[in-house]
C-alpha cells in the first residue's frame, strides 16, 4: 500500500502559494493539513477522512486497497463535518457544526447528514435546515427545531441508530430516539430526567445513563433500570464531584465511570449496578484520564491514556490482547503517543495513530494476524519529525504552593539556555489545557529562534477538580500569577534571557497577554493579543456565551459579578502597559466580538502605548483565509523580532489580505 500524500482534486483543495525569500518560509507552517481524522469502515473496505478547507471541513471516502476517492461531502462555508460514524458497512452519518474562525470551538448545529460510501443517497435526516418537501428528502419525516447527536451508531442492523435530540428551547430536556438511517423516520425510546443530557447505552444498545445539567450547570447522572425507571446516581451539588459514564464491560455487568476526586486527579471507577459496589480501576498521581482506550472494534473500555510529563497508557488487565498490541506498538514508536482508533468488525485490522510534540500525526493500518503496521498517511508530511524543535515537560510550584505543569518548546540545535522566549497562555480557559502535542504556532516561533513556554495555570483541565476550581473568579488574579511565576521560573532556570521575553496568546490567552503586561510591566518586552477579550463586563452583553441562561450562569460562576470585573479588564488598565502591543481580530468573531479589540486599541492609543492593530474582514475567531494568515503571521514575527531579535518572514504580497 502506498502512502497518501495528497488528495489531489478532492474537493477543489488549494495549497498555499509560495513566499519570497525570507528568514522563514511560512508555507510549511500555514499549509492546511490534508486531513484531520480518519475512520475505518466495519469491513475495512473504506476510509472516511475529514478534510479541512477554507472555512469548512469536508468528508472524503477512499477505498482502502487503492486509496482512490469514491465519494465525498462538502458543507457550506463555516460549516464543518464535526463527527463521522459508520452506521453500516456502506453508510455514514455526519454530524455538522459551525465554526466562525479557525480557533473557534466547533458548535454542533445538531444536523445529521447521511450518505453512502460512494457519496450517493445523501440526505439531511435531522436538523433545522431539513425540509421534507425538497428533492432528496423523504415524505412523512418529522421536521422540528431540534439538535441531534449520535448516541449509538451500531445496533446490529443496517438501518437503525440511536440519536439524542435537544429541542431548540432554552436549556430543555433531551430525548433518545431510534432513527432509520435511510428514511430518517424516528421512534421515541426515552425522555431524559435531566436537561442537556447525553445518553450512554450498554453493549446491547440498551439505554442506561443520562448525564446532563440544568440552567444552573450542576451536573447530574442518572441510571436507567431494566423497567425504565431513572435513578439518580450522582448530584454534583451534594457530592461536589462530576461523574460521567464511559462504557460497560464486555458482559455488561460493570459500568465504567470517570469520577472527580476531592483531591488529586480523576479516576476511572467500575460500578456494579446490581450491588452498588465501586472499585477504582486506574488513577494517575498527577493527571486525569485523558483518553479512554477501547477494545478495538467495540465500545468496551479497557484502559486509559494519561497525558502528562511522559504520556503513558494503562490497562485494567495488562495481559489483555489490546494491552499487548499497545505495548508492542509503543515499543516500535518510542517516545510517541500510540492511539488505537477504529477497527474492522472482525478485529482483523486496526487503524493506529502515532503522534508527539514533533510529529503532527502518522496513521498506520495494523494487521492483527501478521502483527505488521503498514504506513497509511501523515497529517503534515512536510514537517521534519526528527530535526525540528523539541517539546519538553516542565514543572514548578506557584507562589501559594500549587503545583503547576506545562511544556517548553526549544528551537532545534539549541542547548535551551539564555534564549529569547515567548510565553503563550492557552485559550479557553476553564477546563482547557496544553498537553505537549504538536502545535504549529509553537514550531513557527521556535523556527524564529524563540523558546515557547506554556503553563497549565489554575483553572486548566487534566489535573483534577481542585486545580480547575482554583481558577474560579481568578481571571487577572491568581490565574495570571501562575503565568508570571512560570515566566520567572524560566528565568531562574537559565532558560530565558530576562531582557528578551514577550507574552502572546489567543482568545483568553490574549487577555492573559494584556494582563501580563499590565501587572508585570518590567517582565515582558512586548505583548500580542489575537482574537482576544479585553473588556470582561462586555462578555455578559455581547458574544455567543451570554445568549443562554446556562451561559450567563457559567460566566458568573467562573468570572464573577460583572460589577467587579472592570478592575481586571485590560481596557481599563492600558496606562499600566509600558511595552509595544500587537492586536489582531476578525470582524465576524462571535466568541470574542471585534469590539473588544477596538476598545483595547483605543485605550492603548489614549494612554500613549505603541500599538499595531489589524482587523480582517470575513474572519471570525481565528483566521481561515490563506492570505490573511500569511499577513498576520508576517506581522507577528516582525513585531516579535523588533523586541526579541528573532527571525522574520517575507512581507505579505500587496492586495492579498482582506480589507478591514
Amino acid at each position: 500500500m502506498k502512502p497518501v500524500f495528497l488528495i489531489a482534486g478532492l474537493l477543489a483543495l488549494c495549497g498555499a502559494s509560495p513566499v519570497r525569500a525570507a528568514d522563514i518560509a511560512l508555507d510549511d507552517y500555514l499549509r492546511r493539513a490534508e486531513f484531520n481524522d480518519i475512520q475505518l469502515s466495519p469491513t475495512g473496505e473504506y476510509l472516511a477522512m475529514t478534510v479541512p478547507l477554507d472555512g469548512a471541513t469536508a468528508v472524503a471516502v477512499l477505498r482502502t486497497s487503492t486509496l482512490e476517492l469514491v465519494g465525498n461531502f462538502r458543507p457550506p462555508r463555516n460549516n464543518h463535518a464535526n463527527s463521522v460514524d459508520w452506521v453500516s458497512d456502506n453508510r455514514l452519518l455526519i454530524g455538522l457544526a459551525e465554526k466562525w474562525g479557525a480557533l473557534d470551538a466547533p458548535r454542533p448545529t445538531g444536523e445529521l447528514y447521511a450518505m453512502d460510501a460512494n457519496g450517493k443517497r445523501g440526505d439531511l435526516l435531522v436538523g433545522y435546515r431539513a425540509r421534507p418537501d425538497e428533492p432528496g428528502q423523504v415524505s412523512g419525516r418529522v421536521v422540528e427545531p431540534v439538535a441531534a447527536f449520535v448516541a449509538d451508531p451500531r445496533l446490529g442492523d443496517e438501518r437503525n441508530v440511536l440519536i439524542s435530540l435537544w429541542p431548540f428551547a432554552n436549556d430543555t430536556s433531551a430525548r433518545l430516539e431510534r432513527m432509520d438511517v435511510i428514511t430518517g423516520r424516528r421512534v421515541l425510546v426515552s425522555r431524559s430526567p435531566v436537561q442537556r443530557a447525553t445518553f450512554t447505552t450498554d453493549n446491547d444498545g440498551v439505554l442506561r445513563f443520562a448525564h446532563g445539567a440544568a440552567e444552573d450547570n450542576i451536573n447530574k447522572l442518572y441510571y436507567r433500570q431494566d423497567d425504565g425507571r431513572w435513578t439518580l446516581l450522582n448530584d454534583e451539588g451534594s457530592s461536589q464531584r462530576i461523574e460521567r459514564p464511559v462504557g460497560f464491560s464486555a458482559d455488561n455487568q460493570l459500568a465504567y465511570l470517570v469520577v472527580e476526586q476531592v483531591h488529586g486527579p480523576d479516576a476511572v471507577v467500575s460500578w456494579n449496578p446490581r450491588s452498588g459496589e465501586r472499585r477504582t480501576m486506574l488513577q494517575d498521581t498527577v493527571v486525569d484520564p485523558t483518553y479512554i482506550i477501547h477494545q478495538p472494534g467495540t465500545r468496551v473500555p479497557v484502559g486509559v491514556q494519561f497525558v502528562g510529563a511522559v504520556p503513558r497508557s494503562a490497562f485494567f488487565d495488562e495481559q489483555s490482547p489490546t494491552a499487548r498490541i499497545q505495548r508492542m506498538l509503543e515499543k516500535a514508536f518510542p517516545g510517541q503517543v500510540v492511539s488505537l482508533l477504529s477497527a474492522t468488525a472482525d478485529n482483523a485490522r486496526i487503524l493506529v495513530k502515532v503522534d508527539s510534540g514533533r510529529n503532527p500525526g502518522d496513521w498506520f493500518l495494523f494487521n492483527t494476524a501478521t502483527r505488521e503496521a503498514a504506513f497509511l498517511t501523515a497529517r503534515h508530511r512536510w514537517f521534519d519529525r526528527d530535526g525540528g524543535a523539541s517539546v519538553r515537560p516542565v514543572s514548578l510550584v506557584a507562589r501559594d504552593g500549587l503545583p503547576l505543569h506545562g511544556y517548553l518548546t526549544v528551537p532545534a540545535g539549541s542547548d535551551g539556555r539564555g534564549l529569547p522566549m515567548v510565553v503563550v497562555p492557552h485559550g479557553g480557559p476553564i477546563g482547557e489545557f496544553d498537553e505537549g502535542g504538536f502545535e504549529r504556532d509553537n514550531h513557527l516561533l521556535a523556527a524564529a529562534g524563540y523558546a515557547v513556554l506554556q503553563i497549565n495555570f489554575r483553572g486548566s483541565g487534566n489535573y483534577g477538580r481542585a486545580h480547575i476550581q482554583a481558577g474560579a473568579k481568578q481571571w487577572g488574579r491568581a490565574m495570571q500569577d501562575d503565568v508570571t511565576d512560570a515566566t520567572r521560573w524560566a528565568i531562574a532556570e537559565g532558560i530565558a534571557d530576562p531582557q528578551r521575553i514577550c507574552i502572546y496568546g489567543a482568545s483568553y490567552g490574549a487577555y492573559s497577554a494584556m494582563m501580563g503586561a499590565v501587572r508585570e510591566p518590567a517582565l515582558y518586552r512586548c505583548a500580542a493579543g489575537y482574537v482576544g477579550v479585553y473588556d470582561l463586563p462586555m462578555m455578559f452583553k455581547r458574544g455567543d456565551i451570554q445568549d443562554r441562561t446556562s451561559g450567563l450562569n457559567y460566566l458568573r460562576d467562573w468570572l464573577g459579578d460583572p460589577a467587579g470585573l472592570a478592575a481586571v479588564s485590560p481596557v481599563n488598565l492600558a496606562a499600566s502597559i509600558k511595552v509595544p502591543v500587537l492586536l489582531a481580530a476578525g470582524r465576524e468573531d462571535q466568541r470574542a466580538p471585534v469590539q473588544h479589540t477596538e476598545r483595547m486599541e483605543a485605550a492603548l492609543k489614549q494612554a500613549g502605548v505603541p500599538v499595531e492593530a489589524v482587523y480582517y474582514a470575513r474572519e471570525g475567531h481565528g483566521l481561515y483565509g490563506d492570505a490573511n494568515q500569511r499577513d498576520y503571521y508576517t506581522r507577528l514575527l516582525a513585531f516579535l523580532a523588533r523586541s526579541l531579535g528573532g527571525a522574520t518572514a517575507a512581507a505579505v504580497t500587496a492586495g492579498k489580505a482582506s480589507a478591514p
